[in-house]
């Protein structure tokens, strides 16, 4: 009896900490900046040299899976004192602070809705260069996912803003888990009716967005493996998703390299990621595409959900992240 009343009123905590957190960002002014943007704070003397390098390498290496190279992220430096001193620059969405002081405790503090909302902060507080360099290696991954995390979850919060009830419970009715979508994406109707699958699309005249459901039973880890992967997508976008000419579909680009890594998805145990490049056999459309194939809380399911861009005009990144964002928006009822 003592064990489950500690247990209630820890849970009772972690509610109450949840609430307070979520009514105090809502008191907060929205955040700005653009998609993928992070304000540095950092003083000239900090960044250059070598240490500009490093965090241009951590910061603005080449999203994998892009037809064109483009930064994971866009930066903007500024001074340390225009951070504190500015009200605008502390509105920014994501925010690293590179404060290099001798009395400073060598530690990373990550921080959400310090001055707006939505808002993430990275504050490294280092005692010379060579500490700060250290830092910058030895978190280079959280950093990265805790900022990218984040700008899954703004498009989140953006599209259900602007929800499409009908489309977001007929997905619910179909596959038994919830997903965000916005009133600008419409349900694909597909030459096959497989109660395992699904298309969801938005369309304008100058670029395509879709999310590509894909369900079945687990049976084993090797249902994770690359070519396994690869395989079922070919597979299920010849018989689902055909391209414009007669005769074409959507399909894998083999010619060029495909990334898979494990990562962390929320309500998940096991997820792989893969990046890459889609194409149409027999047209010539294309683009980029991120697959997460994931594993059911209850352990039973796998489910694969697709993100994929066609835009022949203009950078790819930011819609890719619009339909990331949708990927990652999978929430199971307790």
């Amino acid at each position: 009896m003592k064990r489950s009343v500690t247990i209630m009123f820890a849970a009772l905590l972690l509610l109450t900490a949840c609430h307070s957190r979520q009514t105090e960002a809502i008191m907060k002014k929205s955040s700005s900046g653009k998609t993928c943007e992070v304000l540095l704070a950092a003083d000239k003397n900090v960044y250059y040299g070598d240490i500009k390098e490093l965090i241009d390498s951590i910061l603005r290496e080449p999203l994998p899976g892009l037809p064109q190279s483009q930064p994971r992220f866009d930066v903007v430096n500024i001074p340390v004192s225009s951070l504190h001193n500015t009200q605008m620059f502390q509105m920014h969405r994501n925010i690293i602070l590179c404060d290099v002081n001798p009395e400073n405790p060598n530690k990373v503090y990550i921080s959400h809705d310090k001055w707006a909302s939505p808002q993430t902060m990275v504050d490294i507080a280092a005692t010379s260069d060579s500490a700060l360099r250290s830092l910058l290696r030895r978190y280079e991954k959280v950093i990265k996912s805790e900022i990218y995390k984040d700008e899954h979850q703004r498009i989140i919060n953006a599209f259900y803003n602007t929800r499409n009830v009908e489309l977001m419970q007929r997905v619910n009715d179909k596959f038994g888990f919830k997903m965000t979508f916005s009133e600008e994406f419409r349900w694909a109707q597909t030459a096959t009716d497989d109660p395992d699958f699904a298309w969801i699309h938005k369309e304008t005249k100058d670029f395509s967005l879709g999310v590509l459901i894909h369900t079945m039973p687990y049976r084993n880890e090797s249902q994770f493996a690359a070519d396994k992967i690869l395989n079922r997508l070919d597979t299920m976008m010849r018989r689902n998703v055909p391209g414009p000419a007669e005769g074409s579909y959507m399909g894998t680009e083999r010619r060029l390299d495909i990334e898979h890594n494990k990562v962390d998805y929320q309500g998940s145990k096991y997820c792989i990621e893969t990046r890459g490049l889609w194409r149409t056999f027999g047209d010539f459309m294309g683009g980029p595409f991120v697959t997460y194939t994931l594993l059911s809380p209850d352990g039973t399911q796998i489910v694969e959900v697709t993100g994929y861009v066609y835009c022949p005009r203009f950078d790819k990144r930011d819609y890719l992240m619009q339909v990331e964002g949708i990927c990652n928006s999978i929430r199971w009822d307790e």
